[in-house]
Parts: structure tokens; sequence; C-alpha cells
């Protein structure tokens, strides 16, 4: 069984990524048992089956998808993937803090394709807290690029006040 980086520990990975083959009908792809993060574009094509299936939903969404389909409906998934097709695509990082941030979505959510370890510290900033790193890349040393730098300075996902808030805050009355 693979395993992924979640919450800052090393885990088995219990989910299965469906990629349907190219040209592939949404309403025709074949549904495996157990957990299964699905395409948004099979989750837009049988949302009320899927709903009705009663089974933990999960769902992914490329790059070139922006969360807004989700809208409505993010409190439906256990987790949610948003997908780095090459490393030097950054838009699934707007989809996470989109996620976290504009539709309050409070579970997780995985970054999944071309995942490097000097990227999860920016990734768990932006609001992904698990991550499916390539098979090629040593799992053991990524979980190290969560604690690259010890402080921030900026407001993010993970944290929702800057620096000098933090500090005055601190500090004696």
């Amino acid at each position: 069984m693979p395993r992924i980086i979640k919450n800052e520990s090393i885990v088995e990975d219990d989910w299965q990524v469906l990629t349907p083959a190219d040209g592939e009908a949404p309403e025709a792809v074949a549904l495996p048992d157990g957990l299964v993060l699905l395409p948004l574009s099979i989750w837009l094509a049988r949302r009320a089956e899927l709903i009705a299936g009663q089974r933990p939903l999960g769902v992914w969404l490329d790059s070139d998808e922006g969360p807004e389909a989700l809208a409505g409906d993010v409190d439906r998934f256990a987790v949610i993937g948003v997908n780095f097709p090459k490393f030097t695509d950054g838009r699934s990082y707007s989809s996470a803090r989109l996620l976290r941030e504009r539709y309050g979505y409070q579970g997780e959510i995985r970054a999944l394709g071309d995942v490097l370890h000097d990227q999860l510290f920016y990734m768990r900033r932006c609001g992904i807290d698990a991550y499916a790193l390539r098979a090629d890349k040593d799992i053991d040393k990524a979980l190290a690029g969560l604690h690259v730098f010890s402080e921030t300075y900026q407001a993010a996902a993970d944290q929702t006040q800057p620096l000098f808030m933090r500090r005055v805050a601190q500090e004696p009355a």
C-alpha cells in the first residue's frame, strides 16, 4: 500500500486516485470499491448517484479546474485532492487556498501529481495537509521539508496572523 504524508506523519494511503481513460465518458467509468478520489468531471456528472451511495467521498481537481464547482458541496468530501501535473504549475496552490479561506473547507486537502519535498512547506501555507509524493522521492526525507523555516512573516491559510501581530499579542501590557 502506498504511503503519504498526512498531518506531519507518514501514513498508509487508503484512497485510490481514479483517472479515467482519455475520452471516456464520466457516466461510463466503472467506480472501484473502497475509498476513491474521483475526478471533478465524474463528480459533476454523477453527483446524485454518488451522494445516494452513502460512502465517504473524495474528489480531485486538475490544475485547470477551480474549486468554484464544489462551492456548495465541500462539506460532503472527506478528501479534496489538488493536482500538480508538473512542479512548475502552481495553480493548485490557489485552489487549496480558496478551498480553505473562501469555501471554509475543513477536511483533508491532498497534493497529487508532481509533488516534490521542497514544495511541501509552501503547500502547507496554502492549506494543504496531505502529500502524495512522486514515487521516485524519499518520503522520509520529504517529511523534513515541512519544517524548512521556523517562522513565517505573512499571514496564510496555516497562520492567520502576520508575525508583527503575533509579536504585539505577546508583549506585556
